[in-house]
């Protein structure tokens, strides 16, 4: 009985203990679960829906001014009736109500403030192509006088809305600093050349339209706001990837309302001649804008074909135009000839540079087979790069700019090297501005067997491949992007360990390599790291150079095995036997061993 009972106190531990064991596994499981889903919440919380649950249509909404039966009041919760269901989403209008307008604005950064120039801009192109159409053609009419009043007042809101809003938070620096206080900002703004032209061009003397009627011309002064698509086009072109094109577009512009500016005086001209009154003026057929536009557009290009002045009104105009044309024309010339040139810069420095090698080549009667991987090379690097050296880019940038650029290039790449784990962290910053990028040819050899390794490789496009064999001709492996070879050569003494393998890409590889002359220099700052790396190089040395016989492969099997060296133990007491003198068993086995010994030799 007391045996039985010992047996079922135990089964029963048994099972408390496996349902306790498992209690903390499901306790551990939510833990982790907590951790990784910061949503989840524990279980003494009560849980939330989430904003993208659905709720059953049968369920009650709450009222809109009500409490509902838990706690939380209504007013958080907000319900969209779609189909048979019920969904809960957080309303737009909350956002935007909550919407806080920054106090500073950067000028240089802030995306926000290049879209709002855009406003700007859009409203001074209203004034500035308009306005010579309403002076000079019968197009304001008193049918259409409001839609075109109501267009003008909504552009000088929108210029009132920059000087109110935007220009007096804008950042500027002084003495170095960059000042974001909100009177420093509106004082310096009203002490600008800006804030002058900006009350000029609002000045209103639309009050004259009481006295006059409605001129367009008294709205001239809206044109001066000129300096806000200036800064948007700095801003817009430091944005824009292809900023070149933007050029284009903008001369064409220029050239374009430079036309229209003389369609709208030719026209005004004709009216003060009188329309049709010679054959000079404009006869009134068709449509107005458009034939006044091709006469501006063969006088100011000078095409030709145009009917002989008669009036001297009409001769006067004619000169002017002539001599605005052509100075106008070759100032449009020459800018499109800059932007162009601007653009094309890069591709004429590669042409340029190939032309010049292509020359040194003929010159030294290189064989065609080394021009043509010459100039493969050359192809293959600018349409993969768009730059023949990336050092000549960054060599104008500050060292903590280069430094940036260069961690966020390579320090992905660099940080799995198990090299370089554990590492001062800035020590490989210093490393990452010490890459070279190295663009290699199909089937060119990155390294040959038993050279000297003085640079590691980091793989960052392309394929390599490691060569080996007999023959030296077998693919061993293939190495792709992100891989690392030849670490261990940073580090090794005697001038670098002997290359085993063959390395070549396989199609166009492109390299990054640390030279270890470079590695040496940056290494004297960070002695501990120079600890680290040297301890690490020569285990990997060991587990390279460690023979098969050491990691259990048979070695060659002997015909007679070396015999056994005496223990260390019975040397010992043999040699104390011999001093005692020559009696005992001891003695006699020593004895024999010495005849043995002879029998061998």
């Amino acid at each position: 009985r007391v045996g039985s009972a010992t047996s079922l106190s135990s089964a029963v531990i048994n099972n408390r203990l496996q349902e306790l064991v498992k209690l903390f596994k499901e306790r551990t499981e939510r833990v982790k679960e907590k951790l990784t889903d910061l949503d989840i919440t524990s279980d003494d919380e009560s849980p939330e829906a989430s904003p993208a649950k659905l709720a059953p249509a049968a369920a009650p909404v709450p009222p809109p001014g009500g409490e509902p039966e838990g706690d939380k009041p209504v007013g958080d919760e907000h319900y969209c009736e779609m189909l048979c269901c019920t969904f809960k989403y957080q309303p737009w209008l909350d956002r935007v109500k909550n919407y806080q307008f920054p106090s500073s604005i950067d000028p240089l950064t802030n995306l926000m403030y290049v879209l709002w120039l855009f406003f700007v801009v859009v409203a001074w192109n209203w004034n500035c192509w308009l306005i010579p159409v309403r002076w000079a053609f019968p197009y304001q009419t008193p049918s259409n006088i409001y839609c075109w009043l109501l267009m003008d007042y909504l552009c000088d809101l929108v210029y009132l809305l920059d000087i109110l809003v935007f220009q007096t938070r804008l950042q500027f620096v002084q003495g170095g600093d960059v000042i974001t206080d909100k009177k420093a900002m509106r004082e310096n703004y009203l002490r600008s050349q800006r804030f002058k032209m900006d009350m000029a061009c609002l000045l209103p003397l639309d009050f004259f339209y009481f006295k006059v009627g409605v001129n367009p011309l008294l709205r001239f002064p809206r044109c001066l706001k000129y300096m806000a698509f200036f800064e948007f086009n700095n801003r817009l072109e430091s944005v824009l990837s292809n900023a070149y094109i933007y050029r284009v577009i903008r001369t064409t512009a220029y050239l374009l309302y430079s036309l229209h500016v003389n369609s709208c005086l030719y026209y005004w001209a004709s009216d003060y001649e009188g329309l049709g009154s010679t054959t000079w003026v404009y006869d009134g057929e068709g449509n107005s804008y458009i034939r006044c536009y091709y006469w501006a557009v063969k006088t100011l290009i000078t095409i030709g074909g145009l009917p002989d002045p008669k009036t001297l009104f009409e001769i006067v105009f004619q000169l002017l135009n002539y001599f605005t044309g052509v100075f106008a024309f070759s100032i449009m010339i020459g800018q499109m000839r800059d932007v162009v040139g601007a653009a094309t810069a890069g591709q004429t420095y590669y042409r340029s540079c190939m032309d010049n090698t292509i020359k040194y080549m003929n010159f030294y009667k290189i064989p065609k087979t080394v021009q043509n991987r010459v100039k493969m090379w050359y192809e293959y690097t600018w349409h993969s790069q768009g730059m023949l050296d990336e050092s000549e880019l960054l060599v104008q940038l500050p060292d903590k700019m280069r430094m940036d650029l260069a961690i966020s290039v390579n320090y992905n790449i660099v940080s799995k090297v198990a090299l370089f784990q554990g590492c001062d962290r800035q020590m490989v910053f210093d490393m990452l501005k010490r890459l070279r990028s190295v663009v290699y040819l199909p089937n060119d050899y990155v390294c040959k067997k038993g050279e000297i390794g003085r640079e590691m490789y980091i793989i960052q496009a392309g394929q390599v491949q490691v060569l080996g064999g007999p023959d030296g001709k077998t693919v061993l492996v293939t190495l792709k992007a992100g891989s690392v070879f030849g670490e261990i050569s940073l580090l090794a003494a005697g001038g670098g360990n002997r290359r085993t393998a063959n390395v070549i890409a396989h199609g166009f590889a492109n390299l990054f390599i640390l030279d270890k002359k470079d590695l040496n220099e940056i290494l004297v700052h960070y002695p501990e790291s120079q600890k680290l790396l040297c301890k690490k190089a020569k285990k990997m040395l060991k587990n390279n150079n460690k023979p098969k016989d050491e990691k259990g492969a048979p070695g060659d099997p002997l015909i007679i095995p070396p015999k056994a060296d005496t223990p260390k133990l019975f040397r010992a007491a043999l040699a104390i036997t011999g001093r005692m003198g020559r009696k005992g068993p001891l003695a006699q086995l020593q004895q024999r061993l010495k005849e043995l010994k002879a029998m061998q030799a």
